[in-house]
């Protein structure tokens, strides 16, 4: 099952009720054994999905109707991240071995098969003027970028997998970040990306806890509650960042037309 969402204004955020806000921006129920499911943002054409195999093999849906392609990735670009137990993704004829937040990086072209009984994919496309090599990325060998700090309970590790840097793509870029023990906070102080979509994928939360995401312009901030496994679209007007009642993890993808990572533009405490 494949959902459309539509860009919105600004304007339209600020006077939204909770469960406009929800309807608009917050993508739940991406997880169901089994099945592959997905959400087609307007904005920056991103697709996010969520694949969980069960005892079986899934494919990555072509979804025509809404593509306009008779293959999924046709024309796009596909980022892969397991956020359940070990499995694995075939390309084409290649197969790839995936431990818990292990990623993969698929170029224009290609079909995909998902397989693992206890895996869970989380993914994301991207429309792709070229075509760039398939390519592993493993966890354990991402060197994580330290962020933040205890006093200010942001703590963090940022884990670069395709930032426009070493693999090379036509626009996607995504990762993963892991909140430290004791700390709750990330991307904090925010940022906006004028330029660039960017969607969050909340992940590794106990079944209990909650994070409090928060959007909209910087001078009228909003904010959503989420679940494990539940993502939220970030529009380039938007900030992005969020608070977590216990450990965490988010995967965050982007695409648009500056694909410079450090293409963002800080945002004050004062301005919020």
């Amino acid at each position: 099952m494949i959902q459309v969402r539509y860009s919105t204004s600004p304007s339209s955020a600020e006077t939204a009720t909770t469960a406009d806000l929800r309807e608009n921006f917050l993508v739940p129920d991406l997880f169901v054994s089994g099945e592959v499911n997905g959400t087609y943002t307007h904005d920056d054409r991103l697709l996010i999905g969520g694949a969980v195999p069960g005892a079986g093999e899934l494919g990555l849906p072509a979804w025509s109707d809404v593509l306009g392609t008779q293959s999924h990735l046709e024309g796009r670009e596909l980022g892969i991240i397991n956020v359940g137990a070990p499995g694995h993704v075939v390309v084409d004829d290649e197969k790839f071995e995936l431990e818990h937040l292990d990623g993969l990086f698929v170029g224009r072209g290609s079909e995909v098969t998902f397989g693992g009984a206890d895996a869970a994919y989380y993914f994301v496309s991207a429309p792709a003027h070229a075509t760039y090599p398939t390519a592993a990325l493993r966890h354990s060998e991402v060197e994580p970028v330290a962020l933040g700090s205890a006093e200010a309970a942001n703590e963090r590790n940022l884990f670069r997998y395709v930032w426009g840097q070493d693999v090379k793509t036509s626009q996607l870029q995504f990762g993963v970040t892991v909140i430290a023990s004791g700390s709750v906070w990330n991307t904090f102080p925010p940022h906006l990306h004028d330029r660039r979509t960017e969607i969050y994928c909340y992940v590794d939360l106990d079944e209990q806890d909650r994070v409090f995401h928060f959007m909209g312009e910087p001078g009228a901030t909003r904010h959503l509650v989420l679940r494990n496994r539940e993502a939220v679209i970030s529009p380039p007007w938007s900030i992005h960042s969020g608070a977590g009642t216990g450990s965490y993890a988010f995967i965050w993808a982007m695409a648009g037309e500056n694909n410079v990572y450090t293409d963002l533009s800080p945002v004050a405490l004062e301005e919020l």
